[in-house]
């Protein structure tokens, strides 16, 4: 196919785009110039590209009907099995809707990528696969994963099975849900700003947010490339563990990644706490909306791992408590300009690019009326930073990343593991049908400060849950560990799961 070419008008319009002041004569001079570039244009779009293959034969997916879907948290239904044998075998998954599974239908929780499907699996798709785990469907997310709550799906709402009318969090809402309900065993999780954790720790289930690049994100759709991550959901430590020792490790594919290959992370769940050096963070536990009963779990978890024998203080590090302020400028801006101008996938870097997908997703630009008041407010304060601001902001908090990373490498160089609530509260009522813009947005975004910092510095960083509130509400402890830390993560994990579940026959079933 010939890429068509402009003419003479044209080519001055599109100058004028670009500040140019271009004479008829300029326009043809130019025009002129551009044809040789145009033939290699057109070298290249007469070319087949090549795409990962499609391992597993599957049948399409499909709605689920209501009785299927008590909590709203499926988006898809259908099932791909996997190989006869491995290390997931028997292992049932949801796969996160952000997330290509080729000829199952994709929406990032919208409306504008409605009918859209995908012609790849992503590699932790074929990765889950290949191990032996069994795929049921595509878990409801949030809009374009702008919501640490789970109301702002185009689906619908995801009620919180934990925590009846409650809110299940974002923007991995379905994932944590159905893991919670025990519809499936496990579940893939995107993670911006806390949207593993936050959900996991609404719903009393354990979310693991990898350091940055350890997972690949190919054939994941993109937010922000320094602060995307995937990680594993489930009911266990140890599941979750072995979910990541498949997720892990490079492709050759994913520009976020460094290389760091997958551990066996289940080796470390036997090792115990004693030893371990954890430090609380005092300012993690004095947030915005913090409630006396989850600082109070979280701090009892942190008086059980002493027990059992971990060398357990009390730090200050100061910059933690700003440190979702300096994330913000980063994901807001950077968000704006790769997810949205750029279409999730941009230039400037190597990897897989789907142009059906860049397609579908363009469609937003006669359509932003449909986009949530999440996402909405969103880009409106991207756009105008970026736009009145030349993206200094963005360079200034990326600059001051460094510091908040040196800040955690810091403490962590002091101790093994740093402990805090995961959010400052556990979940809330959902906002109900008609609530405000205002109401929304204090739903989608009031739990993200202990979460976020940890998205900009790429630590690892775990939720499991502690305990519960007095009526009745799941509490999540986060574990942030070194970079490339997560054995060590699992490890204290593992010994504060089987102390909680001890303690609490409600957690042991």
């Amino acid at each position: 196919m010939t890429i068509r070419r402009p003419g003479a008008d044209e080519l001055r319009a599109v100058g004028r785009e670009l500040g140019l002041s271009l004479s008829a004569a300029d326009a043809e001079s130019f025009r002129g110039l551009m044809q040789g570039l145009f033939d290699s244009y057109d070298i290249v779009d007469a070319m087949a590209e090549p795409l990962p293959e499609t391992k597993h034969p599957r049948t399409p997916g499909r709605r689920p009907d209501p009785e299927e879907n008590p909590c709203g948290a499926w988006a898809t239904l259908g099932t791909i099995r996997g190989a006869p044998r491995g290390p997931l075998f028997g292992k049932t998954v949801a796969i996160k809707d952000n997330v290509c599974v080729a000829g199952m239908p994709m929406t990032n929780g919208s409306s504008i990528l409605e009918g859209y499907i995908p012609e790849i699996d992503a590699t932790i798709v074929t990765r889950l696969l290949d191990a032996g785990a069994e795929i049921r469907g595509k878990a409801v997310c949030e809009y374009y994963c702008a919501s640490g709550g789970s109301h702002t799906s185009h689906s619908g709402p995801v009620e919180n099975p934990a925590v009846p009318g409650g809110n299940a969090g974002g923007s991995s809402s379905g994932s944590a849900a159905l893991v919670a309900a025990g519809v499936v065993d496990m579940a893939t999780g995107g993670d911006q700003g806390g949207s593993i954790r936050i959900p996991a720790s609404f719903c009393g289930i354990v979310g693991m947010k990898p350091t940055h690049g350890l997972v690949p994100y190919t054939g994941v759709f993109a937010v922000e490339a320094t602060i995307d991550h995937v990680g594993p959901m489930t009911r266990t430590v140890a599941d979750n563990a072995l979910m990541l020792e498949v997720m892990a490790g490079p492709d050759g594919l994913d520009p976020r990644q460094s290389g760091a290959p997958s551990q066996r992370y289940t080796e470390a769940l036997a090792h115990g706490a004693a030893g371990l050096r954890v430090a609380m963070v005092a300012e993690s536990f004095a947030m915005a909306g913090a409630e006396a009963a989850v600082n109070a779990q979280v701090r009892a978890a942190g008086a059980t791992l002493a027990r059992q024998g971990a060398r357990v203080s009390e730090i200050s590090m100061p910059l933690h408590a700003v440190g979702a302020a300096i994330w913000t400028p980063i994901f807001l801006e950077g968000a704006t300009e790769l997810m949205m101008r750029q279409n999730a996938y941009g230039t400037n870097m190597k990897g897989v690019f789907l142009e059906s997908m860049l397609d579908a997703h363009a469609r937003w630009r006669a359509r932003a009326d449909e986009l949530s008041e999440t996402l909405k407010l969103g880009i409106l304060m991207g756009h105008y930073m970026t736009s009145r601001h030349r993206g200094r902001f963005y360079g200034k908090a990326q600059n001051l990343n460094r510091r908040l990373t040196a800040a955690y490498d810091a403490a962590l160089a002091e101790h093994d593991l740093l402990l805090m609530p995961t959010t400052p509260m556990a979940a809330q009522p959902l906002p109900p049908p008609g609530a405000s813009r205002e109401d929304i947005v204090a739903a989608a975004f009031s739990m993200l400060p202990n979460t976020a910092p940890t998205c900009a510095t790429g630590h690892p960083a775990i939720s499991l849950p502690c305990g519960l509130t007095p009526d009745g509400r799941p509490v999540g402890a986060q574990l942030v560990g070194p970079m490339l830390g997560e054995a060590l993560i699992y490890r204290a994990a593992a010994a504060l799961e089987g102390a909680v579940a001890a303690s609490s026959p409600r957690r042991s079933g």
